[in-house]
């Protein structure tokens, strides 16, 4: 348990991820900061009021001022506006960029030594605005992409092999989008190569709909996007640092040479732990493997021009 866990922005994802925390008791205190008044104060007062049912001693609190998550250990930013239908996550680029901006000079004024998970999209970019803003090393700005793709396709696979969830073990790397790139070649159920159970066009329609797996929803949903998943997947990250793990996930992080690739926020494996991203595992990747990643890599780097940091 750390001292404190603050949640930015009080939307669908954001409450859930501090609910998702106070439940698990990973921080004394989950602060909520928001901008919209008593939105943040009433969920927060609504989540403490569930801990004497659920049995969580996490002090849950909500503000609309920065004060109130001082000295922060982890910052998950959630704010921004959602996807709508039709919209894809570059179109949400400009005004988000501007919003994550302000909340990133916030965390460096108020909490100077966090670690930073971004959850904002589009996520590879908005990293990219925290790490520029905060000036934090990159070991403590982590893009929050590979955790939930990688359970997305994970339920898929479990779903078409008709088998638990808990057997498949699979990671997807690259950018937070549609050129994602899920590692077949690394795809497991229980140590059986997924190839020798799935064929491979069924395989192929499984990757394309992990690559839109966030689309499907948020045609579902109309006015909204995912955030049941999207927050169970920043709460496994901040359990991996807070209780220093040593957890291997995939995660977005700043590359320096890894994979042949530097100056950017891709998905990669990474070991975490309470330093934030720890080592960055290179793997060796089959040549299609290897070519998704760079073109991955390069459709990230082009809405970075846009942000002009």
């Amino acid at each position: 348990m750390v001292e404190k866990i603050t949640v930015v922005g009080a939307g669908n994802v954001g409450a859930t991820t501090a609910q998702r925390l106070a439940e698990k008791e990973l921080a004394r205190q989950v602060v909520m900061v928001d901008v919209v008044d008593g939105v943040p104060q009433g969920k927060g007062l609504d989540q403490w009021e569930s801990a004497p049912i659920e049995g969580f001693d996490s002090r849950v609190i909500g503000s609309n001022d920065y004060a109130a998550s001082a000295g922060s250990d982890i910052v998950v930013v959630t704010a921004g506006i959602a996807r709508k239908p039709g919209m894809s996550r570059d179109d949400l680029l400009n005004t988000n960029a501007g919003i994550v901006k302000q909340v990133s000079e916030q965390i460096k004024a108020t909490s100077p030594n966090a670690i930073v998970i971004m959850v904002s999209n589009p996520l590879d970019v908005m990293a990219y605005v925290a790490l520029k803003v905060t000036g934090f090393p990159r070991q403590r700005v982590i893009g929050m992409a590979g955790v939930l793709d990688t359970a997305r396709y994970r339920s898929f696979l479990a779903e078409a092999l008709d088998v638990s969830v808990r057997d498949i073990q699979a990671m997807v790397l690259g950018g937070h989008g549609d050129t994602m790139v899920p590692l077949i070649s690394y795809t497991t159920v229980s140590g059986i190569p997924v190839t020798q159970l799935l064929d491979r066009a069924t395989l192929d329609a499984i990757v394309d709909r992990t690559r839109t797996g966030g689309a499907e929803i948020v045609k579902y949903l109309k006015t909204g996007s995912a955030y049941y998943a999207p927050s169970a997947a920043a709460v496994q990250m901040c359990e991996a640092i807070v209780l220093d793990q040593k957890r291997v996930l995939p995660c977005a992080a700043w590359l320096d040479g890894e994979y042949g690739m530097r100056g950017l926020f891709l998905g990669v494996p990474c070991k975490l732990g309470k330093g934030g991203i720890e080592k960055i595992l290179e793997v060796e990747l089959t040549s299609a493997e290897r070519d998704a990643l760079a073109k991955s890599g390069e459709a990230v780097r082009e809405p970075m021009k846009v942000v002009g940091l």
